[in-house]
C-alpha cells in the first residue's frame, strides 16, 4: 500500500504541472495581446495584469490555488507512506482528495461559478481531516 500512497501524489504534481501550461499558454498571448512588458507582471494583483480577460486569470488563479492547500495534502500522504502503514482508506482518502482537486481545477478554470467551486473546495477540505488523523494515528502510535 506504501507505493499506492505515493500514486495520488504523483498524480497531483502531474496535474499541477498540466496546469501551469495551461497558465502559460493563456497568460503570455493574453499579456502579449494586451502589450504588457514582463515586468509589470512582477506583481499578480497590479493594475496591468488585472486588465487580462477573466478566462486567463481564473487559471492562473487556479495554479496558484495547486500552491497552497495541497502542500497540508502532500505532507500528510508522505508522512502516511514514509510510516510503511499506508491502508487501503488512506489511499483512498488520497484519492478522493486529487479527484476533488482536479474537478476544483477544471470548473474554476472554465465555468467558474464560485458557490460551487466553494463545495468543491470545501469537499477536498474535509478529505483532509480523516487523512491528517490517519497520520496522526501511524505515527504516534
Amino acid at each position: 500500500m506504501t507505493q499506492a500512497m505515493l500514486t495520488p501524489v504523483v498524480v497531483l504534481v502531474a496535474w499541477t504541472l498540466i496546469m501551469a501550461l495551461w497558465m502559460f499558454a493563456t497568460r503570455v498571448p493574453a499579456m502579449k495581446a494586451a502589450r504588457i512588458h514582463p515586468q509589470k507582471a512582477v506583481h499578480t494583483n497590479s493594475e496591468d495584469m488585472k486588465t487580462l480577460p477573466s478566462e486567463v486569470r481564473q487559471v492562473a488563479d487556479n495554479y496558484n490555488h495547486l500552491m497552497e492547500q495541497p502542500t497540508i495534502f502532500y505532507a500528510v500522504a508522505l508522512a502516511i507512506a514514509v510510516s510503511g502503514e499506508a491502508a487501503a482508506i488512506d489511499v483512498w482518502l488520497a484519492s478522493g482528495y486529487v479527484a476533488l482537486r482536479i474537478a476544483h481545477s477544471i470548473w474554476q478554470a472554465t465555468k467558474n461559478v464560485v458557490m460551487i467551486r466553494f463545495y468543491i473546495f470545501i469537499a477536498s477540505t474535509l478529505l483532509l481531516f480523516p487523512l491528517t488523523g490517519r497520520a496522526l494515528f501511524l505515527l504516534l502510535t
